[in-house]
């Protein structure tokens, strides 16, 4: 955190009580341009899961190059397209909420809107059980893009549709239903995407996956272009894949036809220590200084956002500023209060300390609204998903 940055935020937030997010337009507008230029032209649908602010998402979308949302629940598919946000929302995992699946099938303006992902016939069954659908239900397939080295496993456990075979046979299933209608791919290859590569032994895991990747997956896309060719039926109207850390590599595959990033829109710490960009700091959470321990410590309240993943040191948020804050091994982030150790100065009662989350979206979680500064002044603020009244997952 650049320490323009930092003065910025205080100076604009003075006024403000804790715990407060706030949102940096120009370094989230520079995020948001950079995404682009890497997408090098192809249309890049925003992971709403990283965003969870309508009024963010609707600024997003106002921007060439970026297309359509990719959701991380039904409802809030449902909740978007209900709010005029967008009327073409890919759901990126798969959908068993009987009422939900009973919202979209009786709807045509949501059947015609919103996209439902599958990967297994018991999630079709799902949506069959939910009554008949009003008109076709629109499907994409989930391609496990996983690389697989004999019993190793390295990637995401997604889809179980990992060969060409499996994923003809799926689209074959999906096919013979006229209450189905299959409209797309996706591939998330979150061993690429989501995985830092300053560590030259996953760079070499990265680059292995890459050259794996990009063969298998032109085929599979083929294979199932030609099932739907041989019914008679349309061409898949997209194929998606990438993440705010593979997009350079997954624009380069001809057969993909959009992206899928959000994450590098709010540069959360995770993002740090990526070799091919570097996504600027745009979401900050603020929380202040109310007790001194020690001489050398300081205890913010509040301070537990931590992040989903596997547990570490690295799903704590990050103190930035002031500089040289470090939490105590026997406490961490807690739930009321967080202490921490300086190795500077220590701030003082009343001086607000700053976070950056590890993820994008989770903060939203916490907050009711983002307070978006604007050069040195805090400009507007923004609902979240929560401040909406809304709590996905």
């Amino acid at each position: 955190m650049v320490g323009q940055q930092h003065r910025r935020l205080d100076a604009a937030s003075h006024d403000l009580d804790a715990p407060l997010a706030v949102l940096d337009l120009h370094a989230l507008s520079a995020n948001a341009h950079n995404l682009l230029h890497r997408a090098q032209g192809k249309p890049v649908r925003i992971a709403s899961k990283s965003i969870r602010s309508v009024e963010v998402l609707n600024a997003l979308l106002a921007l060439e190059g970026f297309a359509g949302v990719l959701a991380f629940t039904l409802d809030e598919a449902i909740m978007l397209v209900h709010m005029g946000v967008t009327d073409d929302v890919v759901v990126a995992y798969p959908t068993v909420a009987p009422n939900a699946l009973a919202n979209l099938i009786s709807s045509t303006q949501l059947l015609s809107a919103i996209t439902l992902m599958i990967d297994h016939p018991d999630q079709l069954r799902a949506i069959q059980h939910a009554g008949t659908p009003v008109a076709p239900v629109r499907v994409c397939l989930d391609l496990d893009t996983s690389l697989r080295l004999g019993p190793i496993h390295i990637g995401a456990r997604r889809s179980p549709i990992h060969r060409v075979s499996q994923a003809r046979a799926a689209a074959e299933y999906v096919t013979a239903s006229e209450q189905f209608r299959l409209v797309g791919l996706m591939g998330y290859e979150a061993q690429i995407a989501g995985v830092t590569d300053t560590n030259p032994i996953m760079r070499s895991l990265k680059r292995l996956s890459m050259q794996e990747l990009g063969a298998r997956r032109p085929n599979v896309v083929a294979a199932v272009q030609a099932v739907l060719a041989a019914r008679g039926l349309p061409e898949l109207e997209f194929i998606n894949g990438g993440g705010t850390g593979s997009l350079d590599f997954t624009t380069t595959d001809d057969s993909v036809t959009e992206l899928a990033a959000g994450s590098g829109l709010y540069g959360p710490h995770l993002f740090d220590h990526y070799a091919r960009f570097s996504p600027h700091p745009a979401a900050f959470f603020g929380l202040d200084a109310v007790r001194m321990p020690s001489a050398d410590m300081v205890t913010v309240h509040g301070g537990g956002w931590i992040a989903s993943g596997a547990p570490g040191a690295d799903r704590l948020p990050q103190p930035v500023y002031p500089p040289g804050l470090r939490y105590t091994t026997t406490e961490g982030a807690g739930e009321v209060q967080t202490p921490l150790k300086a190795r500077g100065d220590t701030p003082r009662i009343g001086q607000r300390v700053w976070f950056r989350h590890t993820k994008a979206g989770e903060l939203a979680e916490h907050v009711n609204h983002f307070q978006i500064l604007t050069n040195q002044t805090i400009t507007a603020r923004v609902t979240t998903y929560r401040g909406d009244g809304y709590a996905f997952l």
